[in-house]
């Protein structure tokens, strides 16, 4: 079965590569990859799946970081005028883009997930030839929106990951369950889903990543250290005045802002771990002899746990509101992305370690690295855990054209052979692993 499963990922690697080419020429940011999850939704079901979607789960009130509703509306046009599958657009309408495959073997076994992200960023891709996507006329036709961080690759691995465990369903064992998940960037996506419950079922969680530093034909068995974030979003409401005639009649919330920043910026920091804070943004004012009556900046709290996330946090909420009692002016403060930290379970990573092993492609096999940055797959593998079960983070490791979050990010495709293949034998294979599986206690 494994010679088969190797056979069949090299026979549709060049499927893979339009799959990651096309999502890659139509980036979709948060909350409106609706020409992403549509095509999603539609193959896997194509393919025997049962699609769930939309507000089957995404929990509505727990999503964050959601898009105006004019802007929603416009992108779903679109995505329709760029090849949408237009019977799965209802669905997903009003950034519930939210897509879940579940692949039912009729056998006894546990139900094994792996999460799947489709967001783009928000950043205007290069145009230079020399950036091969630009070159190969795949670079993102999307203003503003582009896949610097391998979101592109990851959907068309979910893709092929989908296919190959489809053409093996006679191999499996249990519930396979493919998490495609929307707003990963901001860490905005995956409470929304966790809420509406696509984790309550899951005895073992796969997520994963490609790049991240990790040369290509290295697989990481287990990503620690995923810092614990939150995003804010703070406005601050005066009142306006002429700066030179009545200046006592004004409320300046440009003040109160730049207090506020300052005063941010030193927090003490926590004995429990380390901790980061940063205002990555700041807009005030409207004219130099004017008052200001508005001011808004975007901010983020990070800690090595959710604990010390937490302190920082706590801190910040008050300063912020401090600064708005000292200079008269109402605070309106917007959590936009949170997450926790979540570390891999010990006991899945020597089975990553021996179905990697098994691929031609992989060169070395590593049990674990320390992670930077955050990531919010750490919701969905706290939600296993607590219900006893066993999580991972993978990482594939690739050559990079340039870094994650840049204008010229690329990747070298071979990874999605690696990682299609490595993926697989992880659900084919599970009965090998063994510890105690939710299923048989349900």
């Amino acid at each position: 079965m494994e010679k088969r499963i190797n056979s069949l990922v090299d026979q549709m690697y060049p499927s893979l590569q339009e799959w990651r080419r096309d999502f890659h020429k139509y980036a979709e940011s948060g909350w409106v990859e609706y020409r992403t999850a549509s095509k999603v939704a539609s193959q896997l079901a194509a393919w025997g799946y049962e699609v769930k979607a939309g507000r089957e789960v995404v929990a509505e009130d727990a999503r964050m970081g959601v898009p105006p509703q004019e802007f929603l509306r416009a992108q779903e046009q679109r995505a329709l005028s760029q090849g949408a599958v237009a019977e799965w657009l209802p669905q997903l309408s009003g950034g519930f883009t939210g897509v879940v495959g579940i692949l039912d073997t009729g056998r006894p076994g546990p139900t094994v997930a792996f999460r799947v992200d489709m967001d783009a960023l928000d950043l205007q891709e290069s145009g230079e030839l020399d950036h091969l996507p630009a070159a190969g006329a795949y670079a993102s036709v999307n203003p503003n929106m582009m896949h610097a961080c391998g979101h592109d690759a990851h959907t068309a691995i979910g893709l092929g990951l989908a296919y190959v465990l489809s053409q093996c369903k006679d191999e499996l064992h249990g519930r396979i369950k493919l998490i495609f998940q929307p707003a990963e960037e901001g860490v905005r996506g995956a409470k929304a889903m966790v809420e509406a419950g696509v984790a309550d079922d899951v005895d073992r969680l796969f997520a994963s990543h490609v790049g991240t530093g990790v040369p290509l034909g290295e697989v990481v068995c287990g990503a620690y250290g995923y810092l614990a974030t939150t995003k804010l979003d703070v406005t601050y409401r005066g009142v306006a005045a002429h700066a030179g005639g009545s200046p006592e009649e004004g409320k300046n919330a440009l003040l109160a802002a730049a207090s506020a920043v300052m005063n941010l910026h030193s927090i003490t920091r926590h004995s429990g771990g380390n901790s980061r804070i940063n205002v990555g943004v700041l807009e005030a004012g409207s004219g130099r002899n004017i008052i200001p009556n508005r001011a808004a900046f975007k901010l983020e709290t990070r800690g090595d746990t959710t604990e010390v996330n937490e302190y920082i946090l706590s801190r910040a909420l008050d300063i912020i509101q401090g600064s708005a009692q000292m200079y008269g002016v109402e605070s309106t403060i917007e959590i936009v992305g949170k997450a926790g930290s979540s570390d891999p379970s010990p006991e899945l990573l020597p089975y990553i370690h021996a179905q990697a092993g098994k691929v031609p492609e992989v060169t070395s096999v590593v049990e674990s690295i320390s992670a930077g940055g955050s990531e919010d797959a750490t919701y969905l593998m706290e939600r296993v855990k607590q219900n006893g079960g066993l999580a991972s983070y993978v990482v594939f490791g690739t050559t990079l054209a340039a870094g994650h979050h840049n204008e010229k990010f690329d990747i070298d495709e071979e990874v999605m052979k690696i990682a299609v293949k490595t993926l697989a034998l992880c659900a084919l294979n599970i009965h090998e692993l063994a510890a105690p599986i939710m299923a048989d206690a349900r």
